[in-house]
């Protein structure tokens, strides 16, 4: 579904992403991991839209997607969540959904004064999808929360509903567990895979949690220093000695398993 091809992205002398090309296949749930600094969140970036690449290419499908604005991906059907949640702080848990769908005719004052109707047939709408997407969460119990009050692990269960209120084809998920406690994470993996499964959502996502990796992801990238070192299983990327030394030479912070208790003992 996704295909880089030889990405670079420099920022002056420093290259974040070095020449690294990933597939991603549809129906997938594909894990990208690595030390810090190795690039992960440019290519992201650089995918959704964010940054434009120093050179490389990015495909959706078998259309060349290299260098569009986000906007016009999110009419692709690719969306992408963030590390910190980026939720409409006083506006209900609703509401914030109800604000994903573009075109609603309730943005135009011709519609409102003119064809009332049609505003409000069309928000009927919106809300009925909204709260289908707020029971498939289980988050009925905030609902009319101001999002702003919400944890952060409800936040990041709110960014994925948002993604369910539009046709998303693949969600690039960026630390989806970062700050979520335990509870939480187990109901953000039983949704991902139940968007995957039921859904035929794609994702792709970044975490450092190898536990929930292992759970949710296959295949799994490894990059580091720009480049992907390797692909695999999660048991298989956990125990590859390329990879146990990229994030021994990084320190000892979100390292795989194996790497933290050899380095501990």
């Amino acid at each position: 579904m996704i295909r880089v091809d030889d990405l670079h992205m420099h920022f002056g002398g420093l290259k974040a992403v070095d020449g690294a090309s990933i597939e991603i296949a549809k129906g997938s749930i594909t894990g990208l991991i690595g030390p810090n600094g190795a690039g992960k969140t440019t290519l992201f970036n650089v995918v959704a839209g964010h940054y434009k690449p120093t050179s490389g290419e990015v495909w959706l499908g078998d259309e060349d997607i290299t260098g569009l604005s986000p906007h016009e991906l999110f009419h692709k059907g690719l969306l992408r969540t963030f590390q910190i949640a980026h939720e409409f702080s006083t506006l209900t848990v609703r509401e914030n959904l109800m604000m994903v769908p573009d075109s609603q005719p309730g943005e135009s004052l011709v519609d409102v004064w003119i064809r009332p109707t049609k505003v409000r047939e069309r928000e009927e709408e919106v809300r009925a999808k909204a709260d289908e997407v707020i029971e498939f969460l289980e988050i009925s119990h905030v609902a009319d929360e101001l999002a702003g009050n919400l944890s952060g692990g409800q936040k990041k269960l709110l960014e994925l509903g948002r993604t369910m209120m539009v046709d998303a084809r693949i969600v690039f998920l960026d630390e989806v567990g970062a700050g979520v406690n335990r509870t939480l994470l187990n109901t953000l993996g039983d949704a991902i895979l139940r968007l995957n499964r039921e859904r035929g959502y794609t994702f792709c996502m970044i975490e450092h949690d190898m536990d929930f990796i292992g759970r949710l992801c296959d295949p799994v990238i490894v990059m580091a220093e720009g480049k992907v070192l390797t692909k695999g299983t999660a048991d298989q990327v956990k125990a590859n000695e390329h990879v146990i030394e990229a994030y021994l030479g990084r320190g000892l912070k979100n390292r795989p398993a194996r790497a933290r208790k050899g380095a501990d003992a």
